[in-house]
């Protein structure tokens, strides 16, 4: 396949989608973590994407450019409107930061604190499924992935085991953009298969399995303290 030049297609499995029974494609919100013109973190997440398109997932990216610091626009400002509409449309997401002084960069984490955990009574990240990836400038580090677990989970999202930290990234993508082969790159196309395994599994499940006692209890309360209040 041209599409993947980096990609031994006798080993992709391209069936996902039929052995699961698939009637409706996932759908997948690719997130990276730099507006550099040569971002090596988009050119991480622009594989992944193509990959997961080739399995059959919906796959849509968000520009980070032009979105304004957390807090310092309403939430009518366009770029966040179209951020929170591709939040809410999605089954799953990819994140995909580089690591800077230690953590994801800034681009990155402003993105996510632009996602609100909830609505009204809906909560748009919950039970949505999560991938993690990072490119380092020097030696493998799992500082940024690291972190974007601990906010996946505190967002209540299904953070897949797998993920990919590809070290001194400067040097694994050609003039192009596209990543040559490699272990990083293999590593790539097993966190996207992970990925659209899961989704698919989750799909149409997710409001059962974010179904919660101390909830349920919680809004039965507060039913019956309405319901014993207009009877006084």
């Amino acid at each position: 396949m041209e599409q993947f030049p980096a990609l031994n297609i006798e080993f992709f499995d391209q069936h996902i989608a039929e052995r699961l029974n698939l009637q409706v494609p996932p759908r997948i919100l690719i997130l990276y973590g730099s507006v550099r013109e040569r971002s090596y973190s988009r050119f991480a997440a622009e594989e992944a994407g193509r990959l997961l398109t080739a399995m059959g997932a919906e796959v849509e990216f968000f520009n980070p450019s032009g979105l304004p610091l957390p807090d310092d626009a309403p939430d009518t400002h366009p770029k966040v409107t179209e951020l929170h509409g591709l939040v809410r449309w999605c089954d799953g997401m990819v994140w995909s930061s580089p690591e800077r002084h230690g953590t994801m960069s800034a681009v990155m984490k402003a993105q996510i604190d632009w996602i609100p955990l909830s609505e009204g009574a809906v909560r748009p990240s919950q039970g949505k499924t999560l991938a993690v990836m990072q490119v380092c400038g020097g030696s493998q580090s799992f500082n940024a992935v690291n972190q974007m677990r601990i906010l996946g989970r505190w967002m209540r999202m299904f953070t897949i085991p797998n993920q990919s930290s590809i070290a001194k990234a400067w040097q694994e993508f050609d003039e192009n953009g596209r990543m040559k082969p490699s272990s990083w790159y293999d590593r790539i196309v097993d966190v996207a298969e992970e990925l659209f395994k899961i989704t698919v599994l989750l799909k149409g499940q997710t409001g059962y399995l974010a179904d919660r006692y101390s909830e349920r209890k919680e809004s039965y309360q507060e039913l019956s303290s309405r319901v014993n209040q207009d009877k006084i």
